[in-house]
């Protein structure tokens, strides 16, 4: 369906379901802002990880392939809420944790939000400011570093505040512009590039497959970290969108992402070759804007420019209506946007000139992709147990201050579902192996290697089935299909649809017009 709202206008919607007759995005429009928010620097960051730790182009080039497909198996599945509930996927997960339980896809949300919109802010920043030290001489401090971050920050939160609109007109063009400039890049960097390179481990070597695995779930963590705000966007597309479509446009997203990425890769290489005390300072940024040709410093600041805004804007703007259906009493979608991006703005500068956290972005990314993978197997599982049944209605109870409804089911806490993803996260987070950073007790079970992320996600699935089995849910949220993976023998025969609050209140208020 065609939209001629302005892009200037207020978007108007908040956390509520968005009307059938209101949705007017297509499968192409959810490509363009997961691809737009991730073909910036901040994704070449990550492609650069994998020489940062020792590991040959062949071997870099396979562990982002593994970790970004694997990441996207996760992620696909996620898709499917938005379209069908017309709400956001931390509201949606209260049909699986609970009214209250849903709590804990909004602070998933909160954190991962904070951790990439900080880190497209600081690598937008540091390369538009290193470029134009080297064009026009613009020095190099904290001030002129701050104002970057600043500016960026401002102007993502001007786009959020004025909503989906205005967010994919920027990403429409991020996707073309900035993929132009990292074409652009083949060219600049094409005759240094060395394929053979080998790196400083070698495979069966010591430290060869902890460093592997290491990189994988980097690279698994970019597509994992749209997880609990993939609804956002998705909510204005059609329910009656084809599932395959919805799911083919993440798919063909992720693929597209390899662009930033093995730019990242192919560059780290070189500075590796021609500049490594960059990469001994883990100073990716730095180090690219040493290697690269003077012509290529103004296409490096147009993606700076251009990507730090759509990277930004998707990482912030879901916050901002998530934040409003939990205190819908105080916050309203632009309101909650405010209060969160300026709290982001202070992150920002607070962890770069106060505490230095630059570098520990990736490794808060790393632990809220432990704590989010057991959250989207629940999710998941789930959604294919109900056969993609929901009592949109009911899911808002929590948002009007109510109780009660088909999610309620212990005091709005689903406890089937939070005692899948306690134990799962922190049995996950136990498996964490960051060394210098964060390892946990039993990190080093593994050689070295960083199995976090899987245990969690298995750990998480397994006990969320388990639990399925042992204390099966009320018959009443599964509609009239009944249960589809377990328990599906309990229900021969279809059950009597469920029926949402507003029909339970609707006709008890015509039984008793009837009565008087």
């Amino acid at each position: 369906m065609a939209d001629n709202t302005s892009i200037t206008q207020v978007e108007t919607f908040g956390f509520e379901r968005i009307p059938d007759a209101s949705r007017y995005a297509r499968p192409i429009d959810l490509f363009r802002l997961l691809f737009g928010g991730c073909n910036t620097f901040s994704t070449s960051v990550l492609g650069s990880f994998p020489v940062l730790v020792g590991l040959s182009f062949e071997a870099s080039m396979w562990a982002i392939v593994l970790g970004v497909l694997a990441g996207t198996c996760m992620l696909a599945p996620m898709s499917l809420f938005g379209p069908r509930n017309g709400t956001s996927d931390p509201v949606s997960s209260g049909a699986h944790f609970g009214i209250h339980g849903r709590i804990v896809g909004s602070f998933l949300a909160l954190l991962t939000s904070v951790a990439f919109f900080s880190l497209a802010v600081w690598s937008s920043g540091d390369a538009l400011v290193g470029g134009a030290h080297d064009m026009v001489g613009l020095p190099v401090n904290p001030w002129t570093l701050g104002t970057a971050y600043l500016v960026f920050a401002v102007l993502v939160l001007i786009v959020c505040i004025y909503g989906f609109r205005f967010m994919l007109w920027v990403n429409k063009i991020a996707v073309w512009a900035a993929s132009l400039m990292f074409v652009l890049g083949a060219f600049a960097f094409g005759k240094a590039f060395d394929v053979h390179y080998a790196g400083t481990l070698h495979q069966g070597g010591a430290g060869f497959w902890a460093a592997f695995i290491g990189a994988a779930l980097v690279a698994l963590s970019n597509p994992v970290s749209f997880a609990s705000t993939l609804g956002d966007w998705a909510r204005y597309i059609p329910q009656s969108t084809p599932r395959h479509r919805v799911m083919g446009a993440v798919f063909a997203a992720q693929i597209a992402t390899f662009v930033p990425f093995f730019f990242g890769l192919v560059t780290a290489t070189i500075i590796a070759t021609q500049a490594p005390n960059f990469i001994t300072a883990n100073d990716y940024v730095g180090g690219l804007l040493a290697v690269s040709p003077r012509w290529f410093l103004l296409p490096m600041c147009l993606i700076a420019i251009i990507g730090g805004m759509s990277t930004g804007t998707t990482a912030l703007y879901g916050t901002g209506l998530d934040m409003s259906s939990m205190f819908p009493r105080f916050l309203n979608r632009v309101r909650a946007t405010l209060l969160i991006g300026t709290l982001a703005i202070g992150f920002i500068f607070l962890g770069r000139f106060a505490f230095n956290l630059v570098e520990s972005v990736a490794t808060f990314s790393t632990l809220i992709c432990t704590f989010s993978c057991p959250w989207m197997a629940i999710m998941v599982i789930g959604f294919v147990q109900r056969g993609g049944f929901y009592l949109a209605d009911d899911l808002q109870v929590f948002n009007r201050g109510g109780r009660g409804g088909h999610y309620w089911f212990r005091n709005g806490w689903n406890w089937r579902a939070m005692g899948a993803w306690l134990p799962a996260a922190f049995i996950g987070l136990a498996f964490v192996n960051l060394p210098g950073q964060f390892v946990g007790p039993l990190g080093a079970l593994a050689g070295g290697s960083d199995l976090s992320v899987p245990v969690s996600f298995a750990v998480g699935g397994v006990l969320y089935l388990v639990m399925l089995w042992r204390f099966p849910e009320p018959d009443a949220v599964h509609g009239p299909q009944g249960r589809r993976l377990i328990g599906a023998q309990r229900q021969p025969t279809r059950a009597a649809a469920p029926v949402s609050m507003t029909a339970r209140v609707r006709d008890l208020a015509g039984s008793r017009e009837q009565a008087e």
